[in-house]
């Protein structure tokens, strides 16, 4: 009697591995795991975390007033941060805002100790190159510029 149990118990955990693999097989033609990448891409999580960007005012200005809390934050040492006041404005504002995003470890802590709210992160996640030297120095002042001649 147990000769028949173990064949009973081996073709029937055989039939459920077999009724998996064929389902997971055919979930890939139905298009529910494969996205074909740049042709169609997938939405960004509200909550993704790319390379810290400034945010703007509605003249297009940064908000930043170079206080260099976030680079006194930053446990990396990535950031580096020089202002000055120029005439005829009241606050200080960025004149280099360099970011080393190749030690950056995507932490929060400059975003979340900015006291303008002029940090966030990017939704840009496509950032390939075969050049480290693109992302040892990310200058936020230039970037935001571009982002508003493109609007």
């Amino acid at each position: 009697m147990g000769y028949f149990s173990e064949i009973y118990q081996g073709a029937k955990s055989l039939v459920i591995g077999m009724r998996i693999s064929l389902d997971q097989f055919l979930k890939n033609f139905r298009g529910d795991y494969n996205t074909p990448y740049p042709h169609k891409t997938l939405p960004i999580p509200e909550r993704y975390r790319g390379h810290i960007i400034f945010t703007n005012d509605e003249a297009g200005k940064s908000l930043c007033i170079a206080c260099k809390s976030c680079e006194r934050a930053c446990p990396s040492a990535c950031i580096l941060v020089e202002g000055e006041k120029k005439e005829g404005e009241k606050k200080k504002s960025a004149t280099l805002f360099e970011l080393n995003y190749t030690t950056c470890s995507l932490c929060g802590a400059c975003v979340e100790v900015c006291p303008t709210d002029a940090l966030t992160f990017s939704k840009r996640y496509n950032l390939a190159n075969t050049s480290k030297a693109v992302y040892a120095k990310i200058d936020l002042i230039k970037d935001l510029e571009n982002r508003m001649q493109k609007k």
